[in-house]
């Protein structure tokens, strides 16, 4: 459903077309909520079938230009004040952490290893990320600036707990 919203938000800002929103999604909100091709075409089709966009423009090679409708900004407004985010508790990484009992102590490291490399590779890859984009005092510079601060707290707090979580198990078992 929030991939409804994420297109909603990028055409709020201006017209888009579908490949256009494409490369926005990988410039600014892959990290958040990755979609591909398919899904952000097919959830164009139904945004415009719901009349929350419009096609405000058709080009050679059947490329169709989207804008955001009043309807459709109600819709995201809507969303944004009178809604509560979905609390998804479900966490693969950490389940696995809690039941590293089951395997070597020597096995727990390495996860645990793994999961502070994995966390600084994204940590660079963040940085990449923020360093391309040309910032502005658009609405999505400023709050994609806060959204982008989120992301650079939430790695290196998985850094620095990966770190700790190593400290935690003897190197040799007893």
């Amino acid at each position: 459903m929030s991939l409804r919203y994420a297109l909603l938000g990028l055409l709020a800002d201006h017209p888009a077309s579908g490949y256009d929103l494409l490369r926005r999604f990988k410039s600014s909100l892959a990290t958040v909520w990755p979609a591909t091709q398919s899904q952000i075409y097919t959830e164009l089709t139904k945004l415009a079938d719901s009349s929350l966009i419009s096609v405000s423009d058709e080009g050679a090679r059947g490329r169709k230009e989207y804008t955001l409708t009043d309807e459709g900004l109600a819709e995201l407004r809507h969303w944004l004040t009178e809604t509560a985010p979905k609390r998804v508790a479900r966490n693969e990484m950490l389940m696995r952490v809690f039941f590293l009992g089951v395997v070597s102590r020597a096995q727990a490291r390495t996860y645990l290893a793994e999961i502070g490399a994995g966390t600084a590779r994204a940590q660079d890859d963040l940085h990449s990320l923020e360093a391309g984009i040309d910032w502005d005092e658009s609405n999505l510079s400023v709050y994609g600036r806060i959204a982008m601060e989120w992301g650079e707290r939430y790695y290196a707090m998985n850094q620095e707990w990966a770190k700790w979580a190593l400290e935690q198990i003897p190197e040799h078992n007893p």
